[in-house]
This record gives C-alpha cells, structure tokens and sequence, in this order.
C-alpha cells in the first residue's frame, strides 16, 4: 500500500480536536490538556521594566494561543534548559566556534535566534515522536534511540518501518513449508542445516563460525526445538540496543550501537521491499539521481529479485556504507527454502565498542561494480551514475557503486 502524508497542519488538527472536544495523544492533546494549559516548548525572550519574560507555546494548543509570561511563573526546569542551549548553540554556529561571551543583560533575542529555537523545539518533539513510533512498531526487545545534534532535520517523511519483508504483488516470501526437524536438541543428524547440506553456522555460544559466501540454515517454526534453540538467532531480531543519528560529515542519518558487540555476532536484518530486479533497475536511475541507494541484489542463486529499503525497512535502512566495515552480510534461509530469495543478515567482523557507528560494505550486494573500464560496454540505460563515498576509511574506493 501506498501511503499519503495528512496535509493538514498540525496547528489544524490541533484546533479540530479542541473545537470538537476530542482527545488525540499523537498530536499532543490528551484529556488532561483538552483544557489545561502545559507548556511544551519556549520560543522567544524578552525583559520589560525589569521582567524576564517568555513566549510559551502550550502543549495541544495552536501556535496562536502563544502567550508571554514571566519566568517566575514557569515550573519546566528541563525546558528552560533546552532553551539556553539552543540559543548559545546558534550563536557559537553564527560565530565559528569562536568562545561564547553570554550577556546577562540581553533585552530582547534578535528574531534569527528565537526562530531557530523554535525549529530546534519543533525538532526535538518530532524526533521524540518518531523515536517512540519505531519502538512501537519493532518486534524485538532492545531499545531504538534516535539523535540529532548536527543540524535541523527531522524525521523521513517517506519511510514506514517493517520487521520483515514486505513483497510486491506476484512475490512469494513464504514457499510453504510444512516440515521442520525432530531434535530434542539441536544440533543433531537430521538438523536443518545438516539437511540441507551445510552445516551449523552457530557455536555453542551462538556466535558465527561459518565463513562469508556460506549460508545460514535456522530451524524453522515446524521444528520440534524450542525457542532457546541454538539454531535459532537472526529470527529472534535485533539483540542489541542501536541509535538513529545525524552524521556530521554529510552522510546523512547513521546508526551506532549502545551496547558492546562481540565479533561474529548476529547484529540486525536487511528488509525492505522485494521486487523484481527489472523493477530495481527502473528504481535504481532514480536513487543514482538522488544520490540515495538502497538496493540490495539477493543473488545468492539468481539475479531474479532485490530488496529496497527505501521506503519500507528497519534500522538498517540507515546503514551507512564503508569500505572498511565492521559487518558483514549472510545469506539466511527459515521459513522459506527458496534459494532466490534468502533473508539477509549483518553479523559483526570484529569486536565494536558502544557508541562506534555500524557499517557494511554496499558492494557486498552483488551489484555490478561500475569502475571506468567496467561501465563502458552498457548500454545507456544500464549506466549509472557514481556516488562519491565519504566513509573515510584508509583503504576507501572513492565510490559507493
């Protein structure tokens, strides 16, 4: 399904719910606030006769209703504090990381600052909102945070999150299995992976001991195991807990992880869209023009389907590519044997401490690599164009396709 942002303001659908008398906690009324006053952010300052004032904006009421009041009225410690960082943050921007000389004595904010309080206010709620939503929507117990101290933007305005794939019409994710194991205690003889050829990607700790190019076989949810099953990880989700952030080198949102992760374990899943790889192709010219990619090849037997991210994914979504990552890509069979259609897993390569930025290497995707030599034999429609990588790293290939 597709899906149309409300082109209503929010101040609209804030004023709607009043006259109506109606509770809506997503925009900030609820039946407490229908008729009370809470303050939800501050905008402006001044000082009159002496008075320190600020210009309120009230929870659940629309920016019309703002109203000056004298701090000595104001009981929201955390919010005054919001405010001054906002402000010495412009002005430390507007002065080059010049050191900040506050004034005690200012009258009024000149109309530039309380303008960008406001945005980074408006901001802050946004992300809160959003952060509280990816939350709601995931089907795994750690915890998504969400970041922004860089500049003003806010959350995507175009992405919907999804734990698992989500095919287009025609696509069959699920081939009907109808069978699973009998161990009492896997792994055993006749466990799935051994079944299918391979064998158990996971040690007694659960941590990956197969190499890259290997697939994965977990038991299924016909399997007589139990939920503790060794064999069953990546179907669990992500176990760690991981946060949105803005880069501050122009690579957009990233995610860093909270916790430690140990290496070879499971880190997060790849979903998004499944399409054909015709379909890919069309999309692909588009997101080579923005400068945006999130095709994922699933050729682990065949080039028939991909993955997009672009609007529907997970955290993984906001990924960022580097040529030196700390995981990598496993292709990972379950419910569905079909070899063209594997489900696709990050596991970590080394030891990554709390706090470092995750990252896969894009070209782990199987798609054709477009150096100058590569590229000359495609026709028009094939070429793509290059997006310069800034992943930093040492051994960095200067493009991300």
């Amino acid at each position: 399904a597709w899906y149309v942002p409300c082109l209503a303001s929010l101040e609209t659908l804030q004023e709607l719910c009043r006259k109506e008398n109606l509770s809506c906690k997503s925009i900030g009324i609820t039946n407490r606030s229908v008729k009370s006053y809470e303050v939800e952010y501050l905008c402006d300052y001044k000082v009159e006769e002496g008075k320190a004032y600020y210009l309120v904006k009230w929870k659940g009421w629309p920016e019309s209703s703002n109203t000056w009041e004298p701090s000595k009225h104001l009981n929201c410690p955390l919010l005054l504090q919001n405010f001054l960082r906002d402000k010495n943050e412009y002005l430390s921007r507007v002065r080059e990381g010049k050191a900040l000389k506050v004034r005690n004595r200012v009258k009024a904010l000149k109309p530039a600052i309380a303008d960008y309080i406001v945005k980074k206010a408006k901001q802050r709620i946004a992300l809160k909102r959003w952060k509280e939503e990816l939350n709601r929507k995931k089907n795994h117990k750690a915890m998504i945070l969400v970041e922004n101290t860089v500049d003003l933007e806010g959350p995507p305005l175009d992405f919907y999150y999804i734990n698992e794939y989500k095919p287009a019409p025609g696509i069959n994710v699920l081939n009907g299995i109808t069978t699973g194991c009998e161990c009492a205690d896997c792994p055993a003889e006749k466990c799935c992976p051994k079944e299918a050829g391979f064998i158990l990607a996971y040690n007694k700790r659960k941590k990956l001991k197969i190499q890259p190019g290997l697939p994965i076989y977990e038991c299924n949810s016909y399997c007589r195991c139990g939920p503790d099953c060794l064999n069953r990880i990546v179907q669990k989700g992500t176990p760690y807990s991981l946060c949105i952030f803005r880069t501050n080198n122009g690579r957009g949102w990233g995610v860093k992880t909270l916790q430690k992760i140990k290496t070879n374990s499971f880190v997060m899943e790849y979903v998004g869209e499944v399409i054909t790889s015709e379909e890919a192709e069309r999309r692909g010219q588009l997101y080579d023009n923005q400068g945006n990619t999130y095709l994922f090849d699933l050729d682990y037997d065949s080039d028939e389907f991909t993955v997009d991210a672009a609007r529907y994914g997970n955290v993984s979504h906001f990924v960022n590519h580097s040529c030196d990552p700390n995981l990598q890509v496993f292709n990972v069979f379950i419910d569905n044997l079909d070899l063209r259609l594997p489900r696709i897993a990050l596991f970590s390569t080394r030891t990554i401490k709390a706090g470092e930025e995750l990252t896969f290497d894009y070209q782990m995707k199987g798609s054709i690599d477009l150096t100058s030599d590569s590229a000359e034999g495609l026709s028009p429609s094939k070429k793509r164009i290059r997006t310069v990588c800034k992943c930093g790293a040492v051994c960095c290939r200067g493009y991300l396709n």
